[in-house]
């Protein structure tokens, strides 16, 4: 007997959702319960009884779905256990804030989606919550491929590990709201005097991401500008195993410029409905940012793999779990006579037995099974849009002023991009141009001139020196019917920031079946071989992280008529069908007009045609010949055209050069028809030997070809860029081209 008993100890120890479970039970009957925080009575108040007794229902729906998922978890049926238990005081904002302001959600927000779907009656949060539970094909979010709180319907966008990379495209949807609003935009989705929501845990404050975020609101804000948001940070005291001073997010935040800070007791039902509705009202009205901090605590640990007992004391776990909302939730029930003690346990156990049904249901629904099936929401796209016919002559005419007369002449790549920049804004009413000195200067190689003259400083405009805030506002305008087109000055840049793309805008429509996309072209001066301004930080020679990311469009267009064709095509992409492209300008070719020799002028270009584009993956042939197929993009098309007739010299023969133009979406069996009959095939790719395209296309070759190339990749030395006079030392040349072409042909 004594040794069952302690068995039961020890289980009890490690499984605290059976203890918090009849804890409830027998405080809420022995009317043992936590005293309030929060000296505030019903009576006080304008709160309705009906509504306390909604609210805390959605509490206990959210508390036996977590310990049912628990549960199920057990037994191999349930497969993300991120709870929201000690979070359940979020249940007010999903009451207080209409459903038409877009939130975006804590991984702990359960009783946020759940109170929020009561104000549309078409809505099953309990089934569809659990179908995401069980990774169920079916899930009407995700379709299975990840626990996730979302709904287009409720303007909840899916987020994932929401380790506060979600906060910059929060603040990008609060400052298009006003935007929108001020541009008429026709597809904008959001109301007019709607705001957003953006919830967090405290540990996730500290993030880099996170005060980017705070940051660009401050700083807007405190510029004039207006950001409608609430950021809501759910404080439990903990990050994982790591403590948060008590006090350190109120020092953090309570005296930010631009930043308005109000703290809310997540414990007490009545202070939340009060404060919440503060803060409605007021970021309504001022469309300026307020951090409303909720304190709260956190139970049954992290995650399902949590085990608490390993980092706290068994007393401060016990402490911590009397302190549960739902028994501070009950005691104001029972005070404010909503309902009685056996009123609030049959509830209680009635609402088990709903979940216990609805859950044991799903976890019969099919799951997702093949490749095929995963893969097929990446590019996903459910809303459509009629392409915007070209603006007539006039228009241009007017638009361009006495340099309409100029755009029949021949001109480089950077003067290229910013006549097709002009008539894509004009053609696309919902397009944005910003990013850092993109306005006023025109970019550093005045990419952009004229720009902010020519449209305003409402479509372009500078932003401040963040390159995650400002890929953070190209994801947030996305989610309000713009097609934003940002600047990165530097593709070094970019690094700062990468995860935007890779964590945030590529998985949107993979994990809402394209319920939500994030259309946007990324515009991105790089690569290297610039003259005078050398060194790793301007001049990187990586296109790696693009390699890795499903869904994305990778264009690097290698001359200026290119650039202008394949630039209408990624706008195109992004306004018709949501897609992302991050569009590489090589700056070594910004400015270049000769090829061969000095003013020859054979890489300047008159400017297409207005509807003139370049399909995806379509590349380019140049010449027909059969001894050697160059294949390159870039400055690598540049150096092989200046090569060509020297290896053709050479070789007593004619060789044809491939320019790809797009690096992703690679038709890779049309590439091997183009190279046809020809054996030798030398790739040349002016980025790093590892992980450069090059290096797996040079694999697809090999592998699909149905017969043997000689086949070899030209690249740069896995080296960083030097200065000087060493600046192309490491990188693809004329000479090393003709060199290595002589070789794989020759052996």
């Amino acid at each position: 007997m004594l040794f069952v008993l302690f068995v039961a100890k020890i289980m009890s120890i490690f499984n605290r959702e059976e203890v918090i479970d009849q804890n409830f039970l027998d405080y809420v009957s022995a009317g043992n319960l936590p005293l309030s925080r929060t000296n505030l009575l019903l009576s006080q108040t304008n709160i309705r009884p009906s509504e306390l007794i909604s609210l805390f229902e959605t509490q206990v729906l959210s508390r036996h779905m977590d310990l049912k998922a628990r549960m199920l978890k057990n037994e191999g049926k349930c497969f993300y256990t991120i709870g929201s238990s000690g979070h359940e005081g979020n249940a007010v904002f999903g009451n207080v804030f209409p459903y038409t302001d877009m939130a975006f959600l804590h991984y702990r927000s359960g009783p946020f989606f759940i109170e929020r779907s009561k104000q549309l009656s078409r809505t099953t949060p309990i089934y569809d919550m659990a179908l995401s539970f069980m990774a169920s094909s079916e899930d009407p979010i995700s379709g299975g491929r990840h626990k996730v709180l979302g709904s287009k319907e409720l303007n909840i966008p899916p987020q994932t590990s929401t380790i506060a990379s979600h906060l910059p495209k929060a603040v990008g949807a609060a400052f298009s709201i006003d935007r929108a609003k001020d541009l008429d935009i026709s597809e904008r989705d959001l109301k007019a005097d709607s705001i957003i929501l953006c919830s967090f845990g405290d540990a996730s404050a500290n993030h880099a991401t996170a005060l980017s975020a705070f940051n660009t609101a401050s700083w807007v804000s405190n510029s004039g500008g207006h950001i409608p948001i609430i950021f809501i940070c759910e404080d439990n005291g903990t990050g994982i195993s790591v403590p948060t001073d008590d006090h350190w997010i109120e020092q953090n935040f309570s005296n930010r410029p631009g930043l308005d800070y109000i703290q809310t007791d997540g414990l007490h039902l009545i202070d939340l409905i009060i404060k919440s509705r503060r803060v409605e009202h007021d970021c309504r009205i001022d469309r300026s940012p307020i951090f409303l901090h909720m304190k709260t605590v956190r139970l049954m640990g992290h995650a399902g793999s949590d085990v608490e007992v390993g980092y706290l004391s068994l007393a401060d776990i016990e402490a911590t779990e009397f302190n549960d909302p739902l028994l501070h939730s009950a005691r104001i029930l029972i005070e404010n006579n909503c309902l009685s003690p056996d009123e609030i346990v049959r509830l209680y156990e009635s609402i088990r037995s709903q979940v216990n049904h609805v859950f044991n249901a799903a976890t019969l629904r099919p799951k997702l099974e093949s490749a095929k099936d995963v893969m097929e929401s990446i590019t996903a796209n459910q809303s459509s849009r009629k392409i915007p016919k070209q603006p007539i002559q006039k228009a241009r005419q007017d638009l361009f002023g006495k340099e309409f007369k100029r755009m029949d002449q021949s001109h480089h790549m950077a003067k290229l991009i910013n006549y097709t920049l002009s008539d894509l804004m004009l053609r696309y009413e919902n397009t944005l141009v910003f990013g850092q000195d993109v306005a006023q200067k025109g970019g550093v190689y005045h990419v952009t001139a004229d720009l902010y003259k020519q449209f305003g400083i409402r479509r372009v405009f500078n932003s401040p020196l963040d390159e995650t805030s400002i890929i953070g506002f190209g994801m947030g305008f996305g989610h309000n019917g713009f097609v934003p087109i940002p600047e990165i000055q530097f593709l070094a840049y970019l690094h700062n920031a990468e995860d935007q793309l890779r964590g945030e805008a590529a998985t949107l429509p993979f994990f809402s079946k394209g319920r939500f996309t994030n259309p946007m072209v990324l515009r991105v001066p790089g690569l290297a071989y610039q003259k005078g301004f050398g060194g790793h930080f301007h001049n990187d020679n990586s296109l790696t992280i693009f390699r890795d990311i499903p869904g994305l469009i990778l264009a690097v267009p290698s001359n200026g008529v290119d650039a202008s064709k394949m630039l209408r095509t990624a706008v195109r992409e992004a306004y018709e069908n949501g897609r992302i492209t991050v569009f590489v300008e090589p700056i070594a070719l910004y400015m270049k007009k000769d090829l061969y020799k000095p003013k020859d002028g054979k890489w300047t270009f008159r400017y297409p045609e207005v509807e003139e584009e370049i399909p995806l993956g379509e590349f380019e042939e140049y010449g027909k010949g059969k001894a050697l197929t160059i294949i390159t993009y870039g400055n690598g098309l540049y150096l092989s055209l200046q090569a060509q007739k020297e290896i053709e010299k050479k070789l007593k023969k004619k060789i044809k050069i491939i320019d790809l133009r797009w690096l992703s979406d690679i038709d890779v069996q049309k590439l091997l028809k183009t190279i046809g009959t020809c054996e030798n095939v030398l790739i040349v790719d002016e980025c790093r030997t590892t992980g450069c395209h090059g290096e797996g296309l040079f694999a697809q070759l090999v592998s699909d070809s149905n017969k043997p190339l000689n086949i070899k990749l030209h690249a740069a030395e896995d080296s960083f860029i030097s200065i000087g006079v060493a600046a192309t030392a490491t990188l693809p040349s004329k000479e090393s081209i003709i060199e290595n072409a002589l070789e794989l042909v020759n052996g």
